[in-house]
């Protein structure tokens, strides 16, 4: 067995419920699963998962001002029935 060392980790006490309500369903415990994280860090050479900030671009926020200010809207439609006849148009 390798030579093992313990990590402290603070982590809000809701959050570790969950997570670990989620390992448990899944056949593992919490430092298995940490363990798991740290093995897929080093074998994809980072954090696993893409970290990023969420910033639209320029076509996402034109969207949202057009939305914000009426422009540039779909027509609106009654029915079914009517969007129907408007796209079989």
């Amino acid at each position: 067995m390798a030579d093992t060392t313990n990590i402290n980790v603070r982590v809000d006490k809701e959050l570790k419920r969950k997570a670990e309500a989620i390992f448990n369903e899944l056949g593992f415990n919490m430092s298995t699963a940490v363990n798991m994280f740290l093995r897929h860090s080093i074998r994809y050479g980072g954090i696993p998962f893409d970290l990023r900030l969420d910033i639209p671009n320029e076509e996402t926020l034109a969207a949202i001002d057009d939305v914000n200010n009426n422009r540039n809207m779909s027509k609106t439609f009654s029915s079914v029935k009517d969007l129907m006849d408007d796209l079989n148009a």
